[in-house]
């Protein structure tokens, strides 16, 4: 010891030392563990449990996303996320429950008139959205036809009260006063909608209102009170459940654990778990297997102790172990080949040895024997549906024509050409399926690969006559269909690929690119001549059903491509098929389709109308963010159209362009197009027509001063390729010098 350190100066000095050291690890420890484990975070919120990452203030969420508040309303105690109410909140499922409105639409006899109220919800920008297997879209009433909307999807289903049928508790099937219809995956922002086609003035005395609500499957329960009072309404208090997935950060896995200071999983013993919400790409995190509780904080997955209440192991010994458990045997018995058989002599334990080899080979043999059946019976379904979807006439009617190209595919070429349909060979998703980009083995042939998502009894015995029209079907505007296959449950469609992109991309992808009104009008023209093909000139009439710029496929000519033409022949087109279900492209949808759901071929015209209205405005057909009356294209087209608007809202890549005749007679045919009655449209062939009277007058702009010459322009054939700079300076040279001659 040194002169003058006195031994209570010492003990001083470590009290300060240790004091320092504490505050210093409590500092440490407060910046890097989790706002849940912070002192003064409250756990709950009167009977509801905040589990981290959420919490009471920012402070002690994960991040704002998740932030929470905790309020008094009407005296009682309610949880608050944003303006909506959570109920409930479970980390390891990564839901949350909260409280939506209901859309309502009431008749009132005192002022004989039918109000509404739509209801909307919007999670945009957000780390939650609406749960697809948990919910439904649930409409009540004897005469409604309603349905949500989102910023890709229409979906909703008609409720009817039919003569003769009578209304049953816990039964909605459409025509019992309620149906329900399937929530689409990835869903963030939808409003409820009424037809007004669809209302109760007919029959308000019996049903007064109509209702339209998101909610939980789980928390509904059809009653026959619901249709003729406001029971409904009044059960829930004007309020329903809604269950919604969440992810903790909007990154995957692989990118997530590249930067350990932001990675959310920080427990031991947890796992990081991909979101597969639609559009939603994530993650969020899940205790591993064998462990329980919350994996955002530190230490918060606890093993599960597998032997502490039912035994897993029977009358033999349980032994816990980290994430599992293990077996052994009891006391006077030993483990031979993994079975617990009692000590006994050697001459004793000779036939036990025996029986238990011959037990091994017996189950041995039993495994087998289920293998083999199990492939025989895989095998035996694949030639059942292969049958089921008319294979053996299709496969009969391709091998009689020679030097036909359309190929029956196995589903293994098809998986392997697209790596198993992996979500990385996406090309688009419809309202009919998703279609994969595959590489053919073999001939290394890059094909689009189309998985239907359903198809119903009368076109599985139908379908292998269809595809014999289908296989027929060639034209220089419409994809190619190379083949299909039958060995699945619903068939799959193997279309050429087309690598340059579509339509809608052309027009709306933000690329700079200076699209002019003749390459414009050619690629209206050279759709228009497909869907006429298909109308008028295929052996049956085919209709498209889903005509929209996205399924205008581009070459590098800019020479379009009809694609998803098979579509809509495996959709219903019966009238005693009459379907319920209402769904379609928003902005694309034939209005009179919409009233009564049978689709024809001035349906489609309706749709191509909208195509060329889209050409010429540069508009996104459908915006849910533009005011009222600007949310729909065709509306706000023939509103400027009444209006003689026509110039406001020309697309300005084309507005200077020295062709307004040109432009006021597409916008005329697409006015036609959208007439509000199909009956009074055009038809496809009269759309090409005119069309192509139109590229003609483009061409030879100096006849527009000869009418002889002009009439003699219209009566040449016309080739829909797309004019080169080179012919257009030809051509523009050929009227300078017709017009000075005096032509």
């Amino acid at each position: 010891m040194k002169p003058g350190c006195s031994p209570l100066l010492l003990s001083g000095h470590l009290l300060l030392l240790c004091l320092t050291a504490i505050c210093v690890l409590a500092a440490a420890a407060d910046d890097v563990w989790p706002a849940g484990q912070r002192p003064g975070c409250p756990a709950k919120c009167g009977d509801i449990d905040i589990p981290f990452p959420f919490g009471l203030g920012e402070q002690c969420a994960f991040h704002n996303g998740f932030n929470l508040n905790c309020t008094t309303v009407d005296g009682a105690t309610k949880l608050i996320w944003g303006n909506i109410e959570v109920t409930r909140v479970s980390v390891p499922d990564g839901k949350a429950w909260m409280v939506t409105g209901i859309s309502w639409q009431c008749y009132f006899p005192s002022t004989r008139t039918v109000d509404y109220d739509k209801v909307w919800l919007d999670l945009t920008n957000t780390d939650f959205w609406i749960s697809e297997v948990d919910n439904a879209i649930t409409v009540i009433g004897c005469k409604a036809l309603a349905y949500m909307t989102s910023s890709t999807y229409v979906i909703g289903c008609s409720s009817t009260c039919t003569d003769g049928v009578s209304l049953n508790n816990n039964t909605c099937d459409g025509a019992r006063g309620c149906c329900q219809a399937d929530v689409p995956k990835g869903v963030q922002y939808y409003e409820g909608y009424f037809n007004e086609l669809y209302n109760t003035t007919e029959i308000w005395k019996d049903s007064p209102c109509n209702y339209m609500a998101v909610m939980e499957k789980e928390a509904f329960s059809f009653k026959t009170s619901y249709v003729n009072s406001t029971v409904f309404n009044d059960t829930y208090k004007g309020k329903v459940p809604v269950v919604l997935n969440w992810r903790i950060q909007p990154q995957t896995c692989e990118i997530a654990q590249t930067n350990m200071s932001s990675y959310a999983c920080i427990s031991r013993d947890s796992e990081c778990v991909n979101t597969t919400g639609g559009n939603m790409l994530g993650y969020r995190c899940n205790c591993s297997h064998g462990y329980e509780g919350n994996p955002y904080i530190m230490n918060g997955c606890q093993d599960i102790d597998e032997c502490a209440n039912a035994n897993p192991c029977g009358l033999e010994i349980c032994q816990n172990t980290p994430g599992n458990f293990s077996c052994s045997c009891r006391p006077g018995y030993y483990e031979t080949n993994g079975v617990c058989v009692p000590k006994t002599s050697h001459f004793q334990s000779m036939p036990i040895v025996g029986a238990s080899i011959g037990f091994v080979v017996l189950v041995i043999f039993v495994a087998c024997a289920c293998l083999i059946r199990e492939r025989t019976t895989l095998e035996n379904m694949k030639q059942n549906y292969f049958r089921q979807h008319g294979g053996v006439i299709l496969f009969n009617e391709m091998r009689s024509k020679e030097g036909n190209t359309f190929k029956i595919f196995r589903e293994e070429e098809l998986k392997q050409a697209t790596d198993n349909f992996s979500e990385k060979n996406v090309l688009g998703h419809g309202g009919h399926g998703t279609v994969y980009k595959g590489l053919l083995k073999g001939n290394a042939v890059e094909v689009a690969v189309k998985k239907c998502k359903t198809i119903d009894d009368q076109h599985k015995k139908e379908f292998g006559k269809e595809m014999v029209i289908l296989a027929q079907i060639n034209h220089r505007n419409i994809v190619k269909l190379l083949g299909c296959c039958l060995e699945v449950e619903v068939p799959m469609l193997v279309y050429e690929f087309v690598p340059n992109g579509t339509l809608f991309h052309l027009i709306h992808g933000n690329h700079g690119q200076c699209v002019s009104l003749a390459t414009r009008l050619g690629i209206a023209i050279e759709s228009a001549d497909a869907l006429a093909y298909l109308h008028s000139s295929a052996s049956i009439p085919i209709l498209h059903g889903d005509v929209k710029t996205p399924n205008i496929l581009l070459d590098g000519n800019h020479s379009a491509k009809v694609s998803d033409f098979g579509a809509s022949i495996l959709a219903p087109t019966d009238e005693s098929q009459f379907v319920t279900l209402v769904q379609g492209t928003c902005g694309y949808l034939d209005p009179e389709y919409m009233q009564t759901c049978y689709l024809t071929d001035k349906s489609d015209v309706y749709s191509f109308g909208v195509v060329l209205v889209e050409l010429l405005t540069g508009k996104i057909p459908f915006n849910l963010d533009a005011p009222e009356k600007e949310k729909s294209l065709a509306m706000m087209f023939m509103s400027a159209m009444k209006e003689n608007r026509l110039a406001d809202i020309l697309d300005d890549q084309i507005k200077g362009e020295d062709n307004v005749e040109i432009i006021e007679e597409i916008a005329e045919l697409a006015k036609v197009c959208l007439d509000m009655c199909g009956d009074n449209r055009p038809s496809m062939k009269e759309v090409t027509e005119k069309l192509d009277g139109l590229m003609k007058v483009m061409r030879h702009p100096w006849a527009q001063q000869n009418p002889e010459e002009m009439e003699g322009l219209l009566s040449e054939p016309m080739d829909n390729s797309t004019i080169g700079s080179a012919e257009f300076f030809s051509i523009e040279k050929k009227a300078i010098n017709a017009m000075q001659s005096g032509r």
